[in-house]
């Protein structure tokens, strides 16, 4: 077992000024690409993500540290196309194609399950095996209101074939029973693809849930982008496909510098219970401006798919740079919704930096920021996978992306710091800092804090009790630079007992206080 972090976090420390979020590499051994990430949303502290091949990764401190370990499944075995999920108990699913021992290369869809946050996985199950045809590019979700496992996938009759008489379909199957059990695979699309893996071959395919328990899904081929519902848990379909958008360029386009690329829908519904509830979004990126400036794209729906919004471009960049390789996800409590996508605006060459993109209107407008600490500068003859991830819950915020610089891949998250999402666009306050929630809170033993400074200035971190005395501090009159700022406590380390207790950030005149509570 192996444990990775970017940084100590025992130490205070301030990113850079252009840095605004902590990045935590998780792994750097290894060719590791395409990662996933899920947060559980009963406890944000627990993340379990993977890569390909094998690589599977959890966290139970929201992200600070990884433990890194290689996935195994001895009968079916273990090839790539990670997708992480969690259900109502708080059991992970690591879904992947497959190389079994006996069978064919990627002939099934494989579901492997773990019950301590990804420490230990079974062997798993599988659903799609169908004589020798591949079965690739799957995606899950679990409905919360039944704890039912919903997974889409695209089924090759050849991989790769130039034969027209080979197709590519996508197939759906569903579990009740925790992932021991999947339905019979059925074709759900209406129109089927080649077998080229192109432009023409039908993939994306990323299912949803309704507010209604429908099940959503669209995905990408000849047609364009084109969706599909089931309003009774997958049993039946629509006869006829609903186009969305045309595809302009296709979805499988060149970028400099990347092996090859795709702009691959991603499909998602707010149930938050705000005012958006119920909107299906889908994002993607395509090149309708040219292959020199692809951008990023996002179309929604309030009437359960059966009319879509013309595309709105979510990078706010000028014309001209590339963005592209996007995954979009939607915090269920707040409704907002969150992007993350490869951005070379700051650019003439290929170097590269990761963006994000924040929505808090139902995808009205957008707020750029970028997250990467320093930018990578990739070559296209090392595979550098197909897709991103980010999960949120409650405001806890974790992207997930590949890193390629000078020949070595690597695989990163960020601490997305809730308030710096809202201030770097904000008009300026009068206050010079903004003082975040710890995070977790409550704990037992260890939480974070985190603050931004507008301008220089002599601050102050003090953890005070409920009597109004002070029982710690962290940072005493220090002058700091403008700039965001972690800073990791231990309850132990100051003899504090469990309680209700408020820290404060003083400068200039100034005090921002917020509670937080140790648990015994």
């Amino acid at each position: 077992m192996k444990k990775i972090t970017l940084y100590s976090i025992f130490s205070f420390f301030l990113l850079s000024a252009f840095a605004q979020h902590q990045n935590v590499v998780i792994t750097d051994t290894g060719t590791p690409e395409e990662p996933s990430i899920y947060i559980n949303p009963k406890n944000t502290d627990q993340l379990v993500g993977g890569a390909n091949i094998n690589n599977v990764f959890s966290s139970d401190d929201g992200g600070f540290t990884w433990n890194v370990e290689a996935l195994v499944s001895p009968e079916y075995g273990v090839w790539g196309d990670p997708c992480l999920i969690v259900d109502t108990a708080g059991s992970y699913y690591f879904f992947h194609l497959s190389n079994p021992q006996s069978g064919s290369w990627i002939d099934r869809i494989v579901c492997q399950k773990s019950t301590d946050n990804g420490q230990t996985w079974n062997d798993g199950s599988y659903m799609g095996l169908n004589g020798n045809k591949a079965q690739d590019k799957e995606w899950a979700i679990v409905d919360w209101a039944n704890n039912n496992i919903y997974v889409t996938w695209t089924q090759f009759d050849d991989y790769g074939s130039p034969n027209p008489d080979d197709i590519s379909i996508i197939l759906f199957s569903k579990s009740t029973d925790g992932g021991m059990n999947w339905s019979e695979a059925v074709k759900i699309n209406e129109v089927d693809g080649d077998c080229i893996d192109s432009d023409n071959t039908t993939e994306g395919a990323v299912p949803c849930v309704g507010s209604n328990g429908e099940v959503f899904v669209s995905w990408a081929g000849p047609l364009g982008i084109v969706f599909d519902k089931s309003l009774d848990g997958g049993e039946t379909w629509l006869e006829n496909d609903i186009f969305v958008t045309d595809f302009p360029g296709g979805w499988a386009y060149d970028i400099p510098g990347i092996s090859r690329c795709n702009g691959l829908p991603i499909t998602i519904c707010d149930l938050s219970g705000g005012e958006n509830h119920g909107t299906i979004y889908i994002n993607w990126s395509d090149q309708r401006n040219g292959t020199d400036d692809t951008d990023v794209w996002m179309v929604k729906s309030t009437d359960a798919g059966e009319t879509w919004t013309e595309p709105v471009r979510v990078n706010d960049d000028p014309a001209g740079r590339q963005q592209f390789f996007t995954w979009m996800t939607i915090d269920q409590v707040t409704g907002n919704l969150y992007f993350v996508f490869y951005d070379r605006r700051n650019y003439s060459d290929n170097n590269t930096d990761v963006f994000m993109a924040k929505s808090v209107d139902g995808g009205e407008t957008f707020v750029n920021f970028k997250i990467s600490e320093s930018p990578f500068l990739p070559y296209s003859s090392v595979f550098f996978g197909d897709y991103n991830n980010i999960t949120a819950h409650d405001g806890v915020i974790r992207p997930i992306w590949t890193r390629l610089h000078e020949g070595q891949l690597s695989v990163w998250t960020a601490i997305i710091s809730l308030f710096t999402t809202d201030i770097e666009t904000a008009d300026e306050p009068a206050i010079p800092f903004a003082l975040d929630q710890n995070y977790p809170n409550p704990f037992k033993e260890t939480t974070h804090f985190s603050f931004k400074l507008k301008k220089t200035s002599i601050i102050s971190l003090k953890i005070i009790d409920l009597f109004g005395r002070e029982v710690a501090t962290m940072i005493n009159k220090k002058t700091l630079q403008p700039g965001v700022y972690f800073e990791h406590f231990s309850a132990s380390t100051y003899n504090i007992p469990p309680g209700v207790y408020y820290f404060s950030l003083t400068g200039d005149n100034q005090r921002q206080v917020r509670k937080m509570i140790i648990e015994d």
